[in-house]
């Protein structure tokens, strides 16, 4: 499947900044919902808080524009549906032998490495009604760059090509398609379960990023990561776990 699904349109440029930005002006001007951009190529690709995001030719620049709906305090819910998304996704190319995993809030670990992040972007409308939503999904598909003090891994193998992106882009989009669908059926909670089934064991160990420490005890019904520890277990709503080579 190399075609986006049907209501999908997909915009492919050979280089960009980075493929958010021209959907941030998009949606601001209030294009309809469904449009993804996807860039072989980005000079100016960032991560979570500012961090930048190396993206050499044949890995996955994707960004895609969303108008759910619904109350903006449940827009990091959406942001679980789309970890799970790209998951399945990427599945299909993970190596034999190989885990992919997701890591709350928004990252998939191969083998425990990271080979793929989400950044979100969203409005609200007076009402406090999410105006709109932007996915920025990176994913390593050809190369691991190099990131000071963190493990980083690629799907490609020798004997075992990389994916192509546009491909893996189309995949992603209707992933997007099942889970809203689930979404709409089923509520959150089966969202929240799909993404706990790819996400770490219950019980491992955690460190997030600002030194809090437990163990994985799940998700909260609002998506809120659980952390036991102290005799007790803590709902995060926000930050962010850490776990790799610092």
């Amino acid at each position: 499947m190399t075609a986006p699904p049907a209501g999908w349109r997909l915009r492919v440029h050979e280089s960009l900044a980075s493929t958010t930005d021209p959907l941030l002006r998009l949606a601001a001007a209030g294009e309809p919902e469904g449009i993804a951009v996807l860039a072989l190529r980005q000079t100016a690709g960032r991560g979570r808080d500012g961090r930048a995001w190396e993206s050499p030719a044949g890995n996955l620049y994707l960004s895609v524009l969303l108008r759910p709906g619904g109350l903006a305090r449940d827009a990091g819910q959406w942001a679980l549906l789309s970890a799970v998304a790209l998951h399945d996704a990427l599945a299909p190319d993970v190596p034999p032998g190989a885990a992919l995993a997701a890591k709350w809030p928004n990252d998939l670990l191969l083998d425990g490495a990271k080979v793929a992040g989400i950044l979100t972007d969203s409005a609200a409308d007076a009402e406090g009604r999410i105006e709109w939503i932007i996915f920025g999904m990176g994913a390593n598909l050809a190369v691991a760059p190099a990131v000071p003090g963190r493990a980083t891994a690629c799907l490609a193998r020798p004997g075992q090509p990389a994916p192509e992106p546009r491909a893996v882009a189309a995949r992603v989009l209707a992933a997007i398609d099942h889970w809203r669908g689930v979404l709409a059926a089923q509520g959150f909670g089966a969202i929240r379960e799909a993404w706990v089934a790819r996400g770490p064991a219950i019980g491992q160990a955690l460190t997030m990023r600002d030194g809090r420490a437990g163990t994985y005890a799940g998700l909260a019904a609002d998506g809120s990561l659980l952390l036991a520890g102290e005799g007790r277990v803590q709902a995060l709503s926000s930050g962010e776990v850490g776990g790799e080579a610092r």
